[in-house]
């Protein structure tokens, strides 16, 4: 089984730090402020390390069923379709694949 090309940190806070000032540039965030789609990076950056060596198209069933018990969601319950862009990113970016 291939190694994760990992090219982001494996740090939260500097990715958080990254998300913060590029997530404008990302075409599903629209007017949203960051805080709407911090949870959705925070995700993806867990689930990345959580799943190694897997690749998305074999963990989004999952994460998609686990976006509702995730402790970083929004409370005004977020739905996955709303999210998975943004997850899908920070997934990525943990992964290599931008």
């Amino acid at each position: 089984m291939a190694q994760p090309r990992r090219s982001a940190t494996l740090d939260w806070t500097a990715e958080d730090e990254y998300w913060r000032k590029n997530y404008r540039a990302r075409p599903y965030t629209g007017t949203s402020d960051y805080d709407f789609w911090q949870p959705a990076y925070h995700y993806g950056y867990d689930s990345a390390q959580q799943y190694p060596h897997k690749e998305w198209q074999d963990v989004e069933a999952d994460l998609r069923s686990g976006w509702d018990q995730y402790e970083y969601r929004h409370k005004d319950h977020t739905t996955w379709e709303q999210m998975k862009d943004a997850v899908r990113d920070a997934w990525d970016r943990i992964v290599g694949n931008k």
